[in-house]
């Protein structure tokens, strides 16, 4: 099977369709016009040609009228929606999972999450669990790759294998990758706002039945009641008239959409028979097309193109189907037809009990905290480039298994909060300097951090940055205060040895896209080509570039520039050469956060020539990714939201994430 074929075909009708959205909403207006001027032609007992009988600016109120109704409904429900996935997981009855949850179930699922997450290099989204829904259903939903929310039901939970779950879960990262998310949330709005236009119509019903004026003898034409009602019959007629077209061109948005996540759910997976059982026992659950992933909720309908598969079974066929037949979805997947299969309750686990987090930490005198490991050794090479030092090498002795203790506070929020401090704490001496610094804040806080980077200084360094990812859920549990509290106290944590080093803007890069003021809202889309932000790519390859040169041996390269000119002419049309190569003492990080500012309102289609031009920059002359690249890497595609490159993402495999 031809995934990025189907992938590309499956994009290309996507668009097509959304055009034809709009297209229906300009009918709309169109109707709206005609309408009303056959209604004002009646009512003054005039022709319909008679354009100089109509008001001045007529249409042009029409128009302006129709169009409010239609952006006031979508500024409404996109209100609603702010809050992006948490908010449609909420509408659809979902109940948030606990980052700490020992229900075995519960547990499978987060961990099969956090797998995806990391694999993709975006921050692990909130999962939620639809309690009432035995089917086997799910979405996705967000603004943003890095604020999405993951909701699955119950009958998934307990009727599916855990590589028939990856395979939901890797179809559900599809939506979240490829864009699906604010699509879907805009054809929310957009439905709603549609279906004001029927909702005024309704008013204006209600409100000629009202009117009970009497008419002189010398007066022409209908009464006034009849006009009002016979326009609110019109527009309601029109608006349920575009609510059914837009109905129709979402179902057709959303089938398309299934496919392309389909395709995308067995790369991710390499296993066609993930998602492909979880597909087969929709179909052996229940009787009746759709059955297998009925959901019953009011909002059902609403969200329906949301949803893995069909949520009503009258939404599983015809013209107004949400979702393509399954056994078209399982032919493509396998490349034959494919039987459905029975799918009963599979028993549930023995819950394993799991060691908590240490109590040191919080109760222990910093003395007791500071004898209970030895201090670690700084491995950072000196280098004469001010904020470019090499990263710390991985310890000889590397655990294979991540600590039980970082584990547990990646799972927690108050300790998810101090794991963040524990990654900006440098090496002793200096630490001891932040470690008081932090203690001046919150005691607590400060004998944590300190123990979990005694833990944190025996993994390998390609470990550490995902555990932000990894924490992003039990983070996002915060508070809005307590948020800017601890960006606060990491920015007086960074500014302790009054320099920036390389790994504190990488960890501080990816605080900010996570938890900052602007994070989880929707970036405007300003530039649609590199070639508009030229001096931005020209600095963000130049970084690149200067830390590939340090982190190779010194026979292995000795200046910068081929590494540049490799990032150079894997994106041509930035025309950039040797003299836009940067210094490393030329590199201001404030620069770096501006440049990634703009960077970020480039086009999503655009975005990928800019990573592959980073990632060639990153490797070395063989085309192998360097270790301390990879972070810095990692941090400009989070900080633009943009998955992994698959390159990338094989850079931080091998390594068990399950607690050891």
């Amino acid at each position: 099977m031809d995934f990025f074929g189907q992938q590309e075909q499956a994009r290309r009708q996507s668009r097509t369709l959304v055009l034809l959205f709009a297209l229906a909403v300009l009918l709309i207006v169109a109707s709206v016009n005609l309408a009303l001027a056959l209604l004002w032609a009646w009512a003054n007992g005039q022709p319909l040609a008679a354009v100089a009988g109509y008001p001045r600016g007529f249409f042009v109120t029409n128009t302006v009228v129709t169009l409010a109704l239609i952006g006031v409904g979508t500024l409404i429900q996109s209100w609603n929606l702010r809050d992006g996935g948490d908010a449609v997981a909420r509408m659809a009855g979902g109940r948030p999972v606990e980052p700490a949850t020992t229900e075995p179930g519960e547990r499978r699922l987060l961990n099969v999450v956090e797998e995806m997450a990391l694999a993709s290099g975006i921050a692990c989204p909130r999962v939620y669990l639809l309690d009432r829904e035995d089917s086997i259903n799910a979405f996705a939903a967000g603004h943003t790759p890095n604020q999405a929310a993951v909701a699955v039901t119950r009958g998934a939970l307990t009727r599916l294998s855990r590589d028939e779950l990856q395979g939901v879960i890797g179809h559900e990262f599809s939506h979240i990758l490829n864009g699906d998310m604010r699509l879907n949330i805009h054809l929310i709005g957009v439905l709603f706002g549609i279906q004001m236009i029927a909702g005024f119509g309704r008013t204006l019903i209600d409100f000629g039945a009202r009117v009970w004026g009497r008419r002189g003898r010398d007066e022409k034409g209908p009464p006034l009641q009849l006009v009002l009602m016979a326009a609110g019959v019109v527009l309601f007629v029109i608006g349920y008239i575009g609510i059914f077209f837009g109905r129709l061109i979402k179902a057709a948005v959303s089938r398309q959409r299934e496919f392309l996540a389909d395709a995308s759910a067995v790369q991710f997976t390499r296993n066609p028979d993930g998602i492909g059982g979880a597909l087969r026992k929709i179909g052996g659950l229940g009787s009746g097309a759709g059955a297998g992933s009925r959901i019953g909720h009011p909002n059902a309908e609403q969200l329906s193109h949301l949803f893995l598969g069909a949520a009503l079974p009258r939404l599983a066929g015809g013209w107004l189907a949400t979702h393509p037949p399954l056994a078209e979805r399982l032919r493509r997947i396998y490349g034959r037809p494919m039987e459905p299969l029975a799918a009963p309750e599979i028993p549930p686990e023995t819950p394993v009990p799991e060691p908590m987090l240490p109590d040191i930490p919080y109760f222990a005198p910093a003395a007791a905290a500071a004898s209970a490991a030895p201090a670690a050794a700084s491995t950072a090479a000196p280098t004469a480039a001010p904020g470019l030092a090499t990263p710390h090498a991985a310890p000889a002795s590397a655990p294979s298994k991540l600590p039980i203790a970082l584990a547990n506070a990646a799972h927690d929020p108050q300790a998810a909060g101090a794991l963040v401090q524990a990654l900006l704490l440098d090496a002793p001496p200096a630490r001891d300097g932040q470690l008081q610094l932090l203690a001046t804040i919150d005691a607590g806080s400060a004998r944590m951090a300190g123990y979990l980077r005694r833990e944190l200084d025996a993994l390998p360094h390609s470990v550490r940055l995902p555990l932000l990812d990894l924490a992003a859920p039990a983070l996002r549990q915060l508070t809005a205060p307590q948020r800017a509290a601890l960006l606060d106290s990491c920015e007086r944590l960074i500014a302790a040895d009054g320099r920036v080093t390389l790994a504190e803007f990488v960890v501080q890069a990816v605080l900010q896209r996570r938890l900052g003021r602007h994070a989880g809202r929707a970036v405007p889309v300003r530039f649609t080509t590199p070639a508009a932000l030229r001096a931005e790519a020209a600095l963000l390859l130049s970084l690149l570039a200067q830390v590939t040169l340090r982190a190779q041996p010194a026979a292995a390269a000795d200046s910068a520039l081929p590494a540049f000119l490799r990032g150079a002419a894997a994106c041509p049309e930035l025309a950039l050469a040797a003299a836009d190569l940067r210094p490393a003492a030329a590199i201001d990080f404030a620069d770096v956060r501006a440049a990634l500012e703009r960077v970020n309102q480039l086009a999503p289609l655009a975005k990928p020539a800019l990573v592959k031009a980073w990632l060639a920059a990153a490797s070395d002359a063989g085309g192998a990714l360097l270790p301390a690249s990879a972070d810095v890497l990692r941090a400009l595609c989070s900080a633009i939201d943009a998955p992994l490159p698959p390159a990338l993402a094989a850079a931080y495999g091998g390594y068990d994430w399950s607690a050891g």
